[in-house]
C-alpha cells in the first residue's frame, strides 16, 4: 500500500515523495486513517518506527479543513516532546512535510534564551512543539495562548513520566482545551501510562504495531561478559577490532560519560559526550558531527541521547546496563531502524547480572553471552551494590523556578530516593 490511498492531500504526498518515502510503516498504516477520522488513539510503537509521521501527516491534512486567522501567541496543535533533542526533531519533520502548505511552526525548549522564542510566538504559529518546562514558562509569562488548541500530541509519554514531567503534563491538560484531538504515543506501556491516557484520551483507538516491551527484530544482541575495571579497555578493543563507525554508547552517570570520552580520545579514537550538563550549543554539535562521521563515538546517557535519530545507525554499546530494564529497549531502537538491520552490545559485570535478568525477563528472551579471549572475568571478583548518585531517574527532582536542573527537555532531574538501586527495588 502507498501513501496515496491514505487520503492524504497533493501537497503532503508531494512533501513525502521529497523526503524520499513511498510505502508507509506499519504505525503510519494504522494510526494515520484513524486520526482523519478525527479520532483520539493511544498508540504503543518501538522508536524508530516512523510515528513522526504517523501523527504529523493526518494532523496537517485535518488543520487545512479548517482556515484559522492567527491571532497574537496563539497556537492550533501543540506537540509535547521529553527532550530538546527529540523536539527539534519533530519540528524539523514538521517543516519538511508542511513545505506546500501555508502552516507556520516553530519549536520551544529551555537551555536558550527565551526573547526569540516570545518574539516567534508573538504573531501567533500554527504548530508548538515543546518541552514541559519551557511550555509552562512561556504560559506564565502570558507568552502563549492554548485556548485554541485542536490538536494535542504527548510523544514518548513513557520517557515524560521517567523524567518525572508528570506534574507538569498535568498543568498543561488543564490549560488546553478539553475538545481538542489528543494523540498519545509510547514505545513502553505501564500502568501509569494507561492512568495518564485514561484521564484526558476520550475513547481512543488502540494502536499497537509490536509487542509490548519487546525490542526489534532487526536488531541483534549480545552480552559481552567482562570485569567492570576492563570495560573501557574492551569498548576500545572492539571498537578498534571490529572497525565500527558511528557507535552510540550509553553510559549511566553525567561523570562516567566524560571519563570514558577522555579514555577513548586517549586511545585514538574521536568521541564526544552528550548529557545535561553540555550546553545547547556543545550538544548539539556533538549530534552534528557524529551524523556526519566526524566522530566515530557519541556517549551519552539516557536522557541527553533520546531525541537522536540516525536512519542507519549500525551500533549501540551499553557500557553499562541501565537499572529499569525498559530503559535497556529505548536504548538499543536507537539502531535497527525503518528496517535497517543494528547491532547492540552490552558490556557486563558481575555487579549487573541481576539488572541483565530483569531485561531478560521483559523482553522475553535470553541475550546471548559472550566471552572474548584476553578479557576472562576473575572468578574471584564478587558482586558489589551499583550507587545510582546523579544518575536522571524516576521523577520528583528538583523543580524549583530558579533551579537550573528543572529539566527544561532534557535537563537532570535526579532524585536519590527516587532511583531504582540493586537494594531497593521501587519500580
Amino acid at each position: 500500500m502507498s501513501f496515496n490511498s491514505l487520503g492524504l492531500s497533493k501537497p503532503i504526498l508531494k512533501a513525502i515523495s521529497d523526503q524520499g518515502y513511498t510505502t508507509p510503516s506499519p504505525i503510519q498504516l494504522q494510526a494515520i486513517p484513524v486520526i482523519l477520522e478525527g479520532k483520539d488513539i493511544l498508540a504503543g510503537a518501538q522508536t524508530g518506527t516512523g510515528k513522526t509521521a504517523g501523527f504529523t501527516l493526518p494532523m496537517l491534512e485535518l488543520l487545512t479543513k479548517k482556515s484559522v486567522r492567527k491571532q497574537k501567541f496563539q497556537v492550533r496543535a501543540l506537540v509535547l516532546t521529553p527532550t530538546r533533542e527529540l523536539a527539534a526533531q519533530v519540528e524539523q519533520n514538521i517543516e519538511n512535510y508542511s513545505r506546500y502548505l501555508p502552516f507556520t511552526s516553530t519549536v520551544v525548549f529551555g537551555g536558550v534564551g527565551i526573547n526569540p522564542q516570545i518574539s516567534r510566538l508573538k504573531k501567533g504559529v500554527d504548530i508548538l512543539v515543546a518541552t514541559p518546562g519551557r511550555l509552562l514558562d512561556l504560559v506564565g509569562q502570558k507568552c502563549l495562548d492554548l485556548s485554541r488548541v485542536e490538536f494535542f500530541v504527548l510523544d514518548e509519554a513513557d520517557r515524560m513520566l521517567d523524567m518525572g514531567f508528570i506534574h507538569d503534563i498535568k498543568k498543561i491538560l488543564a490549560i488546553v482545551p478539553k475538545d481538542k484531538q489528543s494523540l498519545l504515543f509510547s514505545a513502553t506501556f505501564s500502568n501509569k501510562i494507561k492512568e495518564l491516557a485514561d484521564g484526558f484520551l476520550n475513547e481512543p483507538a488502540l494502536i499497537e504495531v509490536a509487542k509490548r516491551n519487546t525490542s526489534a527484530q532487526t536488531i541483534s544482541q549480545v552480552i559481552y561478559f567482562v570485569d567492570s575495571g576492563r570495560k573501557k579497555e574492551m569498548l576500545s578493543y572492539l571498537i578498534q577490532k571490529e572497525n565500527w563507525h558511528q557507535v552510540l554508547v550509553f553510559t549511566r552517570t553525567k561523570h562516567g560519560a566524560n571519563k570514558l570520552t577522555k579514555q577513548l580520545e586517549l586511545d585514538g579514537i574521536k568521541a564526544a559526550a552528550i548529557h545535561g550538563n553540555k550546553s545547547q550549543g556543545a550538544r548539539t554539535k556533538a549530534l552534528a558531527d557524529f551524523k556526519d562521521n566526524n566522530i566515530r563515538v557519541l556517549v551519552a546517557t539516557d536522557i541527553a541521547a533520546r531525541g537522536i535519530d540516525i536512519d542507519q545507525l549500525p551500533h549501540v554499546v551499553n557500557f553499562e546496563l541501565p537499572n529499569v530494564p525498559e530503559d535497556y529497549v529505548h536504548r538499543i531502537g536507537r539502531t535497527g531502524r525503518a528496517g535497517n538491520d543494528g547491532e547492540a552490545v552490552s558490556l557486563v559485570c558481575v555487579d549487573e547480572l541481576e539488572f541483565l535478568k530483569d531485561i531478560e525477563k521483559l523482553i522475553k528472551k535470553d541475550i546471548p553471552k559472550v566471552e572474548i579471549e584476553g578479557f576472562k572475568v576473575d572468578p574471584t571478583i564478587k558482586a558489589k551494590p551499583i550507587s545510582n548518585r546523579g544518575q536522571a531517574r524516576r521523577g520528583g527532582g528538583n523543580r524549583g523556578r530558579g533551579n537550573s536542573n528543572r529539566g527544561r527537555g532534557g535537563g537532570n532531574r535526579s532524585s536519590n530516593n527516587s532511583n531504582r538501586s540493586r537494594n531497593t527495588q521501587t519500580k
